[in-house]
């Protein structure tokens, strides 16, 4: 076993390009899968925990108090398989936007329950105490929020003051926070709430079969509203689920790229190593030593790539991760999300093996020479192999050196086929991302051009809230007069709940253009009172289309409004309306936002100055970058870079052993009077030929990726992308992909072929 070892260290030293390849493709294939199977994992893995945690309820149920009694709802749960924590009274607090509500502004979901245990939804109380006795609170908040908040006091309008007395975080979302149930007849109670686990919670269909059968009993009308956890799983998960589908397209190919790669560099090895077998046989190594010698060689550097790739995608995994669980929902899981241990297990036993099993082929071959036959055979080929093409080829007239060139990968159509894979699978990943880039960059430019800067109706100084000094309808009027300017269009936002239920809706309301940023996809904008357009992933995560009817409630006040259209948006909250719909349900809310398109040619960051210097109170930005769409489109290019310098490598790989095997036919050559740069030509030109094959049968492949990967990315986040997103195969930038293969294949060729020129015939005569 030592001489197997000594061997195959000396062949790994000896073949330093075959090893700086078979590390560098096993390097980038570790690193996109560790980080594409790492992000399929905690897409659900962190939730899934933490909700077994606090033993989360499988289904949150807003009953109507004035129909069905607490008594008779405890009595319907108790079903078996179901268990049940309630019934709680269920309050809608609106507090007011400003210092004293400490960021809570807004429609608040306050739930009296008399403490955090419970046989379902456990609640983390993780600072202070819980709320025993009126006038005191808990928020349900995890962040912007420490332990030295606590004594704050909350003012209800027309109601207590009260006292936050702890801190505690509810994963499930079953309430903002939580008072002493004799608190709750202050707060004016408007449902009761129940929470469900199930014993099948395995679908949306088996839990409204189980809420169905808990309620079958209950007057009509009693049930107001139900939230299944799915819809929350879902939610939390959707931007992991986001770009899972791309990473691991790049990670399946970086791993077929790898197989071939290997199994050409070893089986380059093989037969450019003919003599090198065949001393080893004549000293003694049987064949199963010889088979050994070449696995070794391959398992090392395949297993050195490995662990560097498994580290590199473990540092890119985790700022990744921190950026994709982001938001309201996701952010709690920054601290928790992580490649998990089966992930790394995987990575570094399976790819090794699947480097070794593509070498096994090529092994063998190796293994079944004899050292007689091994020591003598020549390096050049087979005589009569393509000799019928090569005449044709020459019979034409193209130059000497294009014909010749032309015909050469016949001549190892083995190794050229591998080549070839390696080319197409290059091509189709450039074709993939471009299409991938395009899209995203569409998405993320779509309805940028309806506004230039957004003015903030407020900003803060030292610490301190500072207002505008003119009115809203002068700070309007003032922004339209501004130089540059072309229009404006107020917002305001409005956090409200659909009637029957705690959903929070965030109402925004325009004045002026109704349209603003949205991409219409199907339906109109609002025209009249009453109207509204939601978000795509608003409309999928509640069940509605455009056309239905929803009741939405701020306070004492209600609106029924029509949903006249669906926009792309994937906040699962969003709806807009007119300003007057936003108005009917709180008459006193003011723009937080004025949006501000320019006329052509105007200078943002000078308008920017000028609002400024009109009012000290408001806070003008320019547009910036999508950073999403900027994060997939970086991370994809960099992994097309990644894999095109792979595929480059392997045509690079075939001009080495081209070159080495046609030592005595460049040396002919050269002595028939052929020069360098007819050498550089003819080398050049036999891989171009298998690079215009390869972006022939690339740039179909990667536009079946995309029409795969793309709807599936989109389906993640709940979105509709319209039609003009996704035509992105045109002529322009099909003519621009059809060279990318002959771009790869020279420039892989072009170090090899320059090296092959200058091969002198004095040299090749001395080498044989």
């Amino acid at each position: 076993m030592r001489a197997v070892w000594r061997a195959a260290r000396a062949a790994v030293r000896r073949r330093r390009l075959q090893t700086l390849l078979i590390g560098l493709v096993t390097l980038v294939s570790t690193g996109a899968t560790v980080v594409a199977l790492g992000l399929l994992d905690a897409a659900s893995a962190p939730f899934d925990r933490a909700f077994d945690q606090q033993r989360g309820p499988h289904v949150v149920a807003a009953f109507d108090p004035a129909k069905v009694s607490n008594v008779r709802l405890a009595d319907a749960a108790r079903r078996p398989g179901v268990t049940a924590a309630g019934p709680f009274t269920l309050a809608t607090v609106s507090l007011p936007r400003g210092h004293d509500s400490f960021g809570l502004g807004g429609e608040l979901t306050v739930v009296g329950r008399p403490g955090p245990d419970g046989p379902v939804d456990t609640v983390d109380l993780w600072a202070g105490r819980w709320a025993v006795r009126p006038g005191e609170v808990v928020v349900n908040r995890r962040s912007d929020w420490t332990a030295d908040d606590l004594g704050r006091t909350l003012r209800v309008p027309s109601g207590p003051a009260l006292t936050i007395v702890g801190f505690a975080f509810d994963l499930s979302g079953t309430a903002d926070a939580w008072v002493a149930p004799a608190q709750m007849p202050a707060l004016r109670p408007t449902a009761t709430q129940m929470l469900f686990r199930f014993r099948d919670a395995s679908s949306e269909d088996r839990l409204r079969a189980e809420l169905a059968t808990v309620t079958d009993r209950l007057p009509d009308g009693a049930l107001t509203g139900s939230q299944s956890y799915l819809t929350l799983k879902h939610r939390i998960g959707r931007s992991a689920r986001a770009y899972a589908p791309y990473l691991m397209t790049f990670g399946v190919l970086g791993l077929v790229v790898a197989v071939l790669i290997v199994a050409h560099v070893v089986g380059g090895a093989v037969l450019s190593g003919f003599r090198h077998i065949g001393i080893l046989k004549a000293l003694g190594f049987t064949p199963g030593q010889v088979l050994a010698v070449y696995l070794v060689m391959v398992s090392v550097p395949a297993l050195a790539g490995c662990v560097l790739g498994a580290i590199a995608g473990n540092l890119l995994a985790r700022p990744f991760f921190q950026f994709v669980f982001t938001g309201p929902d996701a952010g709690v899981f920054h601290d928790e999300v992580g490649v998990a241990p089966w992930v790394n297990v995987l990575a570094l036993a399976g790819l090794p093996l699947v480097c070794v099993i593509a070498a096994l082929a090529p092994a063998l071959r190796a293994r079944g020479l004899s050292a007689a036959r091994a020591i003598s055979a020549g390096s050049a080929p087979r005589a009569g192999r393509a000799l019928g093409l090569q005449r044709r080829l020459a019979g034409t007239r193209l130059p000497r050196s294009v014909s010749l060139g032309a015909g050469l990968p016949f001549t190892r159509p083995g190794r050229s086929a591998l080549t070839l894979a390696a080319v197409v699978l290059g091509v189709a990943t450039v074709t993939f991302a471009t299409g991938l880039a395009t899209t995203m960059t569409r998405f993320g430019n779509a309805g940028r051009d309806a506004y230039d800067v957004t003015v903030y109706a407020s900003k803060f100084r030292n610490g301190q809230e500072v207002q505008p000094v003119h009115a809203d309808r002068d700070l309007q009027a003032l922004l339209a007069s501004l130089p540059g300017a072309s229009r404006v269009t107020a917002r305001g936002d409005l956090d409200v709940v659909i009637a029957g239920s705690s959903r929070k809706v965030m109402l925004e309301g325009r004045r002026g253009d109704t349209a603003l940023d949205g991409v219409l996809t199907e339906g109109r904008w609002m025209r009249k009172t009453g109207e509204v357009v939601a978000g795509s992933a608003f409309l999928r995560q509640n069940g509605l289309r455009v056309g239905d009817r929803l009741r939405l409630r701020k306070g004492e006040r209600q609106e029924e409004v029509a949903v006249v259209g669906e926009f792309m948006m994937d906040d699962a909250r969003l709806v807009t309306a007119g300003w007057r719909t936003m108005t009917a349900l709180a008459p006193a809310e003011k723009p937080i936002a004025y949006h501000v398109k320019l006329r052509d040619g105007a200078d943002p960051a000078a308008y920017v100055r000028a609002a400024r210097a009109a009012d000290p109170g408001i806070d003008p930005v320019p547009n910036g970058s999508n950073s999403v769409t900027d994060t997939i489109v970086g991370s994809a290019a960099g992994l097309t870079l990644m894999l095109a310098v792979v595929a480059s490598l392997g045509v690079f790989n075939t001009v080495v052993l081209n070159t080495h095997d046609r030592r005595r036919d460049l040396g002919m050559l050269k002595s028939i009077g052929m020069t360098p740069r007819q050498v550089t030509v003819m080398t050049v030109t036999s891989m171009a030929v298998l690079g215009a094959i390869g972006s022939l049968l690339g740039i179909p492949l990667g536009m079946a990726g995309y029409d795969v990967v793309v709807p599936r990315m989109a389906d993640a986040v709940d979105l509709a992308l319209p039609a003009d997103m996704t035509d992105v195969w045109r002529a322009p930038a099909l003519t621009a992909l059809a060279f990318a293969g002959v771009v790869i294949a020279v420039l892989g060729a072009a170090v090899p072929a320059r090296r092959a020129a200058r091969l002198s015939v004095a040299e090749v005569l001395r080498g044989e």
